[in-house]
């Protein structure tokens, strides 16, 4: 199976006024392509600090990052655009916009991307049939629960077919009921769609339901466990 992401001995240093803060010390970790991963830890570990290096939204003090084999240090700003638009980015807080209707978020990427206006809405509308919500996408976010919401964000995380999703506390915003029908679609989504996914979490019982956990702590990767097959 091929690794689709590497990272070797990230570091990420950010100064607090003039003090250093060392938010990773060191990391080592590869995903291998339809993996569902894990990345548990208590806040300040430094595991939104990992995705975010992973998902090319920050760059490391020290140490390389490689997606499918190409080093994102030896990218341009375009390359480097082109590359966030084939990562699907789910965080804590929806970022839905409010005045459209969920599939008009969901189109919303594929429009910046330049697909057509028919293809954009067929496919938007398909998205929103996978993660449960047909008989609510011409509703605006406000007419949505949160679990609700959060679905409309992971259809349009993959509206322009992602390599991988990388999420951030996908379940932090939302009740413990929506919270496990949220990784409960993330999971179908890896096993029937073989999309690979990393996932930040705070919340052991969410994160086990990956097929590998890795526990961060204090900046640095202390051990891992497999879930499942």
């Amino acid at each position: 199976m091929a690794t689709i992401v590497e990272a070797l001995n990230l570091r990420k240093v950010y100064m607090l006024g003039k003090v250093p803060v060392e938010a990773l010390r060191g990391v080592n970790l590869k995903v291998e392509e339809g993996e569902f991963l894990s990345v548990l830890g208590p806040s300040g570990s430094g595991k939104s600090t990992l995705l975010n290096l992973i998902g090319a939204l920050d760059k490391p003090t020290e140490g390389k990052i490689f997606i499918e084999g190409v080093d994102v240090s030896t990218l341009n700003d375009g390359q480097l655009a082109d590359l966030r638009r084939r990562i699907g980015f789910v965080f804590q807080f929806f970022n839905l916009i409010p005045r459209f209707t969920a599939r008009q978020n969901v189109e919303l990427p594929m429009a910046i991307a330049g697909l057509g206006k028919e293809e954009r809405r067929r496919r938007a509308e398909e998205l929103l049939k996978v993660v449960g919500l047909a008989e609510r996408m011409n509703h605006k976010p406000a007419e949505l629960s949160g679990g609700e919401q959060q679905r409309v964000a992971i259809a349009r995380a993959l509206a322009n077919n992602p390599r991988f999703l990388l999420m951030d506390e996908p379940t932090g915003n939302i009740d413990s009921k929506n919270a496990m029908e949220i990784i409960q679609l993330v999971e179908r989504l890896n096993q029937e769609k073989g999309i690979t996914i990393i996932m930040v979490t705070h919340d052991q019982r969410l994160a086990s339901e990956a097929n590998r956990t890795v526990h961060m702590l204090d900046g640095l990767i202390v051990n891992e466990t497999a879930n499942k097959p």
